[in-house]
């Protein structure tokens, strides 16, 4: 017995011994971007390493010894109502406008983030803090870089975390295959399955986007990069020195594409242990005999401001359902609510989700809540609003977990068929085989992203895990030289050989004249 307690100090001084200074910034104000962030803070912060933490909210870590939060202030949207979505033509799955649209919102987050967040006195004396020791430095990977070069300053290692699929210019930071023929662009809201039509929007999203990124989005940075460190520093190529790419996806959910070593997914690292759920709501849901259908639109979507005629249209349609429903609503009543309908302020998703008598879950496609819908084997209605929810949506459709409704063009009958479709028990099944394909894995979420972060620590950068394409210009990752020097090649060995063929045969024709004058004067001798 004392040798097992002797090896456990051993490892626990062996782990305390190897532990990082790691600052990891969250520039972004959202709940759902900072869930998963939180959750990896705490992650690492219960392995031992030290942790500073920049966020706009105040994480659960922060009662951990060894994590020190920072506050970050600045210019943030603190809710989304659906008068805003409905101007911006959000909510219609047939059309492709918010992928083109979103580019100028991300130029104004942006513009928001880096312009009133990285100049803040929080921010400003973490830099200037001499004191400061960093090994590595967490970055977001969303819509701005300027955050990146402050790794440079402390000679630290970067690692970015996308709390999304990539964005569609983060795949050159580390030499990731990115193929629009077969790979969703962010925001195009395809499939991965795509057919002639859809590859044709693929491509002009992608390409719109990045477009829009590198001439606009980029150059602010720039300046504002500048501003703060009084020189010139170009965010998109120390991008390109990052060591590590974590994102929240897992490819029984997302898709299966081609991943460099850099690139390592950690879809569903904020899911922890199941909590009981508050009396009422367990009261409410077990005394549904024929089960309870989930409904809430997440954490930004502010669900009282609802559409009045579309809250009307699914009170009829829950009517018409045996099913109890609990309706995440933030007012404290709602008009002619019927009795098989529920509402409240805030609800414990994950653990009514996993509650054995939920059977089905109507929401909005964010990557949070449909990763713990099919952690859970919940099939879903997906009202996909506006960002990455539309291409959510389709992986979700694909994979068999769920159904993609067109919250724009939704009716009663819609809304009834919809979500008849995902209670009907085969359906339950195939929701059911895509959870157990999700969790199926060799190591958690938490234990796969730990591990590669202390690997970039071990291995001072681990460079090597990026391919060579990181750097490279485009015209040789596109192989354009090759192919023009193949086809000059060829030409050149064309024009030779009809030259040379031209030629013989004007040899050879002329050799027949030639026997042919002899012949003549033969005749006439």
């Amino acid at each position: 017995m004392w040798l097992t307690r002797v090896f456990v100090v051993f490892c626990a001084i062996i782990t305390i011994a190897h532990c990082s200074n790691i600052l990891v910034i969250l520039p972004t104000f959202g709940p759902s971007h900072f869930y998963a962030f939180d959750a990896l803070v705490t992650g690492l912060s219960n392995r031992g390493h030290n942790i500073t933490f920049m966020s706009p909210l105040v994480p659960k870590s922060v009662k951990s010894k060894n994590v020190k939060h920072i506050p970050l202030t600045g210019d943030h949207v603190d809710g989304i109502t659906f008068d805003i979505l409905s101007s911006h033509g959000a909510g219609d799955t047939d059309s492709h406008a918010p992928g083109f649209l979103s580019a100028f919102a991300f130029h104004n987050m942006a513009m928001k983030t880096c312009g009133s967040v990285l100049p803040t006195e929080s921010v400003l004396n973490t830099i200037n803090n001499t004191d400061n020791k960093f090994d590595i430095v967490i970055v977001e990977a969303f819509v701005t870089d300027c955050f990146a070069p402050i790794a440079k300053e402390f000679n630290a290692s970067l690692v970015l975390f996308s709390t999304s699929m990539l964005m569609p210019w983060y795949y050159d930071s580390i030499g990731q295959p990115d193929n629009p023929a077969y790979i969703p662009s962010l925001m195009s809201g395809v499939p991965s399955k795509m057919k002639f039509k859809e590859r044709v929007v693929n491509v002009m999203v992608h390409l719109w986007q990045q477009f829009f990124r590198y001439v606009f989005i980029a150059r602010f940075n720039d300046v504002e990069v500048k501003d703060i460190y009084g020189k010139p520093i170009d965010s998109g190529k120390l991008i390109q020195d990052t060591s590590l790419m974590l994102t929240n996806t897992y490819f029984p959910l997302n898709g299966a594409f081609p991943n460099v070593p850099a690139k390592v997914d950690i879809g569903g690292i904020h899911i922890g242990k199941l909590k009981a759920v508050p009396e009422n709501i367990e009261k409410w849901i077990n005394e549904s005999k024929d089960g309870v259908i989930y409904f809430s639109m997440g954490s930004m979507i502010k669900g009282h401001t609802f559409p009045e005629e579309k809250r009307k249209i699914f009170l009829k349609a829950f009517g018409r359902l045996k099913q109890r429903v609990l309706w995440k609503w933030e007012n404290e009543t709602m008009p002619d609510k019927p009795d098989n309908v529920m509402i409240q302020k805030w609800m414990p998703q994950y653990d009514i989700l996993c509650h054995p008598n939920v059977k089905a879950f109507i929401a909005h496609g964010g990557l949070l809540g449909t990763t713990e819908a099919v952690h859970c084997g919940v099939p879903v209605v997906v009202m996909p609003q506006f960002g990455d929810q539309h291409t959510n949506a389709r992986a979700l459709e694909a994979g068999g977990g769920g159904v993609v409704l067109n919250f724009r063009e939704a009716d009663e009958e819609m809304v009834y068929n919809a979500l008849k479709t995902v209670l009907d028990p085969e359906f339950n099944k195939k929701a059911k085989e895509l959870s157990a394909r999700f969790r199926d894995r060799p190591m958690s979420p938490m234990d796969t992203a730990i591990y590669w972060i202390e690997y970039v620590a071990r291995h001072k950068g681990a460079h090597h895990m990026r391919t060579a394409a990181v750097g490279m210009p485009l015209y040789q990752y596109l192989l354009l030289d090759v192919f023009g020097f193949l086809a000059v090649c060829t030409l050149s060995i064309l024009f030779i050989g009809i030259y040379v063929t031209k030629l013989f045969f004007r040899l050879v024709m002329s050799m027949f004249s030639k026997s042919d004058k002899k012949q003549k004067k033969l005749k006439k001798n």
